[in-house]
């Protein structure tokens, strides 16, 4: 069975492509256990959550007899998009390394744990190695997890209006946060910060392709950056 189309929406913009979201009471409830199961599987670390949640995504999709549109994957408008999107994801850059994690790492006391990165420095190999799944699984299969699945299944539960729009982005970035618990509590904020800026790219451009993309650059200019100079924690 599947549902009728419907458009999740901000308030004051709409998405004109239809978004499949329940239209019946069922569907509704169906959303609600997979918001919650979702969860639960990122709480529980299980196996990779990313990973857990795309085959949650395909049977859900499945379920629905819908396709990738459902998700958000719709055209980015072009070449002149992507480009602001990525000017957008080096100004946000700019305002982590220079706002969010120094005042993070000076209130906490701590830094980001970017053990897993130490060896990058001049290390040409480990930097192709890491740019394929830093594009591959990251950008791609993380966005689809988060700002595709997740989102839309929390948007679908909670409703199209604002307060539902708001309450998605924050739960379905904390989850994202969460989900990177080995980069220690300022990572958890710091990754937390980057979902909601990739849910903005979501809903500004109407397409899950903004924040691929944007996740994409981010990893690119992070990775760029400890090849040549090591593991960053801010700017001061």
């Amino acid at each position: 069975m599947s549902s009728g189309p419907t458009a999740h929406e901000l308030p004051g913009r709409r998405e004109q492509v239809p978004e499949v979201a329940p239209s019946s009471r069922r569907w509704v409830v169906w959303s609600s256990l997979e918001a919650v199961a979702a969860a639960v599987a990122v709480l529980l670390d299980l196996l990779i959550p990313s990973l857990v949640l795309l085959a949650m995504a395909g049977v859900s999709l499945a379920a629905r007899r819908a396709g990738p549109a459902a998700l958000g994957f719709r055209s980015l408008g072009g070449w002149r998009n992507a480009g602001n999107v990525f000017l957008l994801t080096v100004l946000w850059s700019g305002v982590q390394l220079s706002v969010t994690m120094p005042v993070a790492n000076h209130v906490s006391g701590q830094k980001q744990d970017l053990d897993a990165f130490a060896d990058l420095q001049g290390n040409l190999g480990l930097l192709v190695v890491l740019l394929v799944v830093g594009w591959v699984l990251g950008a791609l299969a993380e966005e689809v997890a988060y700002r595709g699945y997740l989102l839309t299944r929390l948007r679908d539960t909670l409703g199209l209006g604002r307060a539902g729009a708001v309450l998605a982005v924050v739960l379905s970035s904390a989850l994202f946060g969460i989900a990177h618990t080995e980069q220690g509590p300022v990572g958890v904020a710091v990754v937390t910060l980057d979902g909601i800026f990739f849910c903005a790219l979501r809903y500004r451009y109407r397409t899950l392709w903004a924040p691929v993309l944007a996740h994409g650059f981010n990893n690119t200019l992070g990775f760029f950056a400890f090849f040549l100079v090591g593991p960053i924690y801010g700017f001061w």
